[in-house]
């Protein structure tokens, strides 16, 4: 989103060593916070506010998954609480709406596609399911603030409105809003309406319109902002999400390419599961493209999770297929597609990526990235619930 408005955007993975310079016009820390125990998450986001700050950013944006996925303890809530008190910002605007992914916010009400959140894929996610739609109750069973709501009615009245909405809500109180949102104009009207807020919450989908915001206050260069791509050579698909889109993404591939597939036995074995994708792998040398895939179907997650628990289930997919793609990247392979976010951080983290540059869109929200080092490495880091059915095959077409 922010390259597409014109912004040199770096990805970081994890908070850089303090003085570490970045040459950008945005900046994203990328943590692994989802999922973790909540004060934990509020220090790794304050250890990178406190690394912005000594970059002197204007604004900050903690950006979150548009399907809102957390538990009731947080930690979207606790995340935001702590930033928002540390920047000194009220009310704290919250949007995860994504209309051109299909994720828009009515009446406080998150909706994925036609149905409530609740109604969704999500409800299944094994690790944060979401049960209730109402991002109000949400938010507010994580929060220490009051939570309100800004309405559509407000929101298409423009920026004005919309601003004139927070301050009387607000009530001289910190407070967090969740702010309506069901078309891009909404989203751009909202990123008008906080150009001089020092934090802003929500999914990518809010970032559409805030490059507009720096270009006006004479910001922005004119040069291109999009990073070239890797191209040729193998390719690898690394799947890790259960979602249905992946699951669906996964099928399409198989019709044309060929894809190893972890068994239950594996995840008790890691080490087993990584020489054996790793010898499949290098048996199939002449395909152009292939996959490992740790996806599995609901209940085949379900005996893993009793079997391990939630979390160790999750972490020892997640190490087996971050190994493997370090072992892929060692074998040659120069374009990797991961599916699933927390499958992504694993694999940066294996593969010892500090620094991503961003490139040209794949599909809706995911672009194909660059990382900084000796050996040039592409890499499309995609959300689970993203792209279309054959996201992948065109991932590859176009670095072919």
């Amino acid at each position: 989103m922010l390259v597409s408005g014109g912004m040199r955007t770096v990805q970081l993975i994890g908070t850089p060593e303090p003085g570490d310079g970045v040459d950008a016009d945005a900046i994203v820390v990328a943590l692994k916070t989802r999922s973790i125990e909540s004060a934990a998450a509020v220090a790794k986001s304050l250890e990178a506010l406190d690394y912005l700050e000594t970059l002197g950013v204007r604004q900050v944006m903690f950006k979150y998954c548009s399907t809102f996925d957390s538990t009731d303890r947080g930690n979207i809530g606790p995340v935001a609480d702590a930033l928002a008190e540390r920047l000194g910002q009220s009310p704290t605007v919250f949007c995860p709406a994504y209309p051109a992914n299909g994720r828009s916010v009515y009446r406080g009400y998150l909706f994925v596609g036609d149905v409530p959140l609740s109604e969704s894929g999500m409800r299944d996610h094994p690790l944060t399911p979401m049960g209730d739609a109402n991002l109000l109750r949400v938010l507010a069973r994580q929060s220490r603030r009051p939570v309100r709501s800004v309405g559509l009615h407000d929101v298409r009245r423009g920026a004005p409105a919309i601003r004139e909405a927070l301050e009387r809500l607000a009530g001289g109180e910190p407070a967090h809003a969740i702010v309506d949102a069901t078309e891009d104009d909404d989203l751009t009207a909202l990123a008008e309406a906080v150009a001089g807020a020092r934090l802003v919450t929500g999914g990518a989908g809010i970032a559409l319109g805030l490059p507009r915001n720096f270009r006006l206050a004479g910001l922005l260069g004119a040069g291109s902002a999009v990073a070239d791509v890797v191209r040729g050579g193998r390719a690898a698909v690394i799947c890790g999400s259960a979602s249905v889109t992946t699951r669906t993404q996964l099928a399409e591939f198989r019709r044309r390419h060929p894809v190893f597939d972890l068994t239950a036995e594996d995840v008790a074995e890691p080490d087993r599961a990584v020489a054996r994708a790793l010898a499949w792998a290098n048996s199939r040398r002449d395909d152009a493209a292939i996959a490992v895939s740790g996806t599995a179907e609901p209940e085949a997650i379900r005996r893993n999770q009793v079997q391990f628990g939630i979390e160790e289930a999750g972490q020892r997919v997640e190490s087996i297929l971050s190994s493997v793609a370090a072992g892929l990247v060692g074998g040659g392979v120069r374009r990797i597609i991961v599916a699933g976010g927390e499958t992504s951080g694993a694999v940066v983290r294996g593969l010892a990526v500090r620094r991503l540059r961003i490139g040209p869109r794949i599909d809706i929200g995911v672009p194909w990235t660059v990382a900084d080092g000796s050996i040039p490495l592409g890499l499309a880091l995609k959300s689970g619930n993203f792209g279309a059915a054959d996201f992948f095959e065109r991932a590859i077409a176009m670095t072919a």
